[in-house]
Order: structure tokens, then sequence, then C-alpha cells
């Protein structure tokens, strides 16, 4: 987009393929562990978990914070997990991917790499989408919480307090 220049969509959007992509997110120091694979699976999540595990080190231990998405949660991820006792599952509650920090992440490459983007094929974006990893993992930054707990609380507290009783 150039200064000034309304955004522009078309009513034509061809959809070229589908890419999923894997990524974890870690939360000290803001480095990424990706693979994109064009199907969303539980053999391609194993795949990536494998990928994780030859990527940490062996003396730590990996709390993955996923989603409730079904692929992470079929038997032969949790046959593979109970071969891998460092591996730790936490799944957030529906509707909260907000506190999941590759959630923000992934808006962060929403926004700065797919939402203007014009891929012509799924391999052109995967081009693109590893590119923007590379460059983030050579200044790679961890999201910072800029409030305690008690202030999120008071301000939602207040939040409720205003819209009680408001009639919708």
């Amino acid at each position: 987009m150039m200064p000034g220049m309304p955004e522009r969509r078309t009513h034509d959007y061809v959809r070229n393929g589908i890419t999923s992509l894997f990524a974890a997110f870690d939360i000290a120091d803001g480095t990424v562990i990706s693979e994109l694979h064009r199907k969303h699976r539980a053999a391609e999540f194993k795949k990536f978990l494998i990928t994780i595990d030859k990527s940490v080190p062996a003396e730590l231990d990996v709390h993955l914070v996923c989603d409730n998405y079904g692929t992470h949660k079929t038997p032969s991820i949790k046959a593979w997990l109970a071969k891998h006792p460092r591996f730790h599952m936490h799944f957030t509650p529906t509707g909260s991917s907000w506190i999941n920090q590759v959630e923000r992440w992934f808006g962060l490459l929403a926004e700065q790499k797919i939402k203007r983007g014009a891929h012509k094929s799924v391999r052109a974006l995967e081009k693109d989408v590893r590119a923007w990893i590379a460059d983030w993992n050579t200044h790679p930054r961890p999201f910072l919480w800029t409030k305690t707990a008690e202030e999120i609380l008071e301000s939602l507290a207040r939040f409720c307090r205003r819209i009680s009783g408001a009639g919708h």
C-alpha cells in the first residue's frame, strides 16, 4: 500500500490452495520453530512435535500451549506424548486464544505479510512466510505483559459494570 491510497480488495478473490503453519513460540526469547504442511492432520502435528524435540535441548521440558483442535488430542499424539514425558500439553479454553502468545505472533504475520499479499500460488505464499519467519528469528522479540493480573481483572470488572443492565 502507498500512503494516501485506499486499500484494495477484489470481489473475484480466488483461493489457490491452502497451507498449514505449525509454530512454537519461545516466550523467553521470542524465537519461533515452524513448519509448513499442506495438510493439518495428526500426522503433520506429530512431525512438528519431532522437530521441536530435535530443536529444544534435551535437558529442558517443553510446555506447549495449544488450542482445542482435535489434531492435538488424537490417540497417535497421546501415544507419542506418553513416550516423550518432557512434553507437557496445556489447552486454552475455547475463545481465549488471546492468552496464547503464539496467536499474537500469528496476528503479526497476518498483518505484516499475508493480508495485503498477492500470492499466485501456495508455493509463493509459503516462500514469503518462510522468509518472514527467518527475518523474525534474526531479531526475535518476546511479548511482554504491560499490566499486572490485578490491573487486567480490574479493567474487566469496570467493563462488566459498565455494560451490566445496558439492555443488549
